[in-house]
């Protein structure tokens, strides 16, 4: 009789037949929450692993690089990897070489032998301990998406509502986002446009300056008092700001009081502070209403360093500007009668103008340069 020189094939871990219902899951829960299937098909691996661990006394010391399960649309299953070996020492890493054999009969001392396992016999304990690996994955998963989201959204206009204000610093926390994807974000008391006052459910436009990540979520800093949210306010406004025919150079602001914008047209036959102005002054009033009546003076930018600062200054009208030699600085005449114009309450206009230009601004009267 021939002898049979078949060798067994080494035991398989028990499937069970839920991947395709898993993965049908994922697949929603992707669609609904942005989560990646793969990342959770590795925290679902990474509960299994330590449900087995915790499943009983003797597992404790696996280590969770020996535990191995394989998911995907076919099936589930785990394995045990241990070391043959002729004497046992260490249960949790070595297995006796027969019992090796009854699993591999190709098995030899040394080498790893991976043990079938049933999941199915995982104890109620190992069960609510996978379930909750899972909802922390997911809701890890969240916040990434959700920083990823708003990252994204830095130094952008966004629309928030008042949630909360903080009696003891001031900080008025709003709620940004529609929906499951909104969050929280602060607009500290640094950031709010001095004498503004904010009631619960009101609505107001802020300029988000940067988001960190937090355990609970991403963190969200919002700004009323950044120049750009003069920007940002005229881009949504202007047309002709979005479709690149009016270019914003540069914003000097002291928020909740006045800014001075300066704007330049990037084709012929547009009128630049026109177009921010708007028809019947609708777009400019607009942006003033956002910020709660904040002065708003646009003037059209020059390269000409004269030309800028003389615009710079207005209401005031210069009559001479001339550039001090070897230095970022000027010296400007008006008009007698103008003076306390250029220079504006508490100096304010000529500190915008030399803020916009990036000037330092001297200004004279022209009965000085007379004497």
């Amino acid at each position: 009789m021939a002898r049979n020189t078949r060798t067994k094939k080494q035991a398989e871990a028990p499937k069970t037949d839920i991947g395709a219902e898993i993965f049908a899951s994922l697949r929603d829960l992707e669609k609904l929450k942005g989560i990646p299937v793969d990342y959770m098909v590795e925290r679902l691996k990474q509960a299994l692993t330590n449900a087995y661990r915790k499943d009983r006394e003797d597992h404790k010391d696996v280590p969770a690089d020996n535990v191995v399960v394989n998911l995907d649309e076919h099936g589930l299953s785990m394995h045990l990897v241990k070391t043959a070996v002729e004497e046992v020492e260490d249960t949790a890493l070595e297995i006796h070489i027969d019992a090796a054999r009854n699993i591999d009969p190709a098995a030899q001392p040394g080498q790893p032998v991976s043990i079938p396992v049933d999941i199915a016999k995982f104890g109620r304990i190992a069960a609510q301990t996978a379930k909750q690996v899972v909802i922390q994955g997911i809701r890890e998963a969240e916040r990434g998406v959700m920083y990823e989201n708003y990252s994204n959204k830095s130094q952008e206009l966004l629309t928030a509502a008042v949630t909360r204000i903080d009696p003891l610093t001031g900080d008025v926390f709003v709620r940004i986002g529609q929906g499951s994807d909104n969050t929280e974000a602060v607009l500290r008391s640094s950031e709010q446009i001095p004498g503004e006052t904010y009631t619960e459910g009101e609505l107001i436009r802020v300029y988000v300056l940067e988001v960190h990540k937090a355990g609970r979520g991403p963190q969200v800093q919002v700004s009323r008092t950044h120049p750009n949210l003069v920007r940002r306010l005229f881009e949504l406004e202007t047309p002709e700001i979005a479709e690149g025919q009016v270019e914003i150079r540069n914003i000097a602001r002291e928020a909740g009081s006045r800014s001075k914008m300066a704007v330049r047209a990037t084709m012929e036959g547009v009128d630049p502070v026109g177009a921010c102005v708007g028809p019947r002054g609708d777009r400019v009033n607009a942006v003033v209403d956002a910020l709660h009546g904040e002065k708003i003076e646009i003037v059209v930018w020059s390269e000409d360093p004269c030309e800028y600062v003389k615009a710079a200054l207005k209401p005031a009208s210069a009559v001479s500007v001339t550039l001090v030699p070897g230095q970022k600085a000027c010296s400007v005449i008006v008009p007698d009668d103008q003076l306390s114009l250029a220079i504006g309450k508490e100096g304010q206009n000529a500190r915008l103008a030399a803020r916009l230009t990036g000037y330092k601004i001297d200004i004279k009267p022209a009965s000085s340069q007379a004497e």
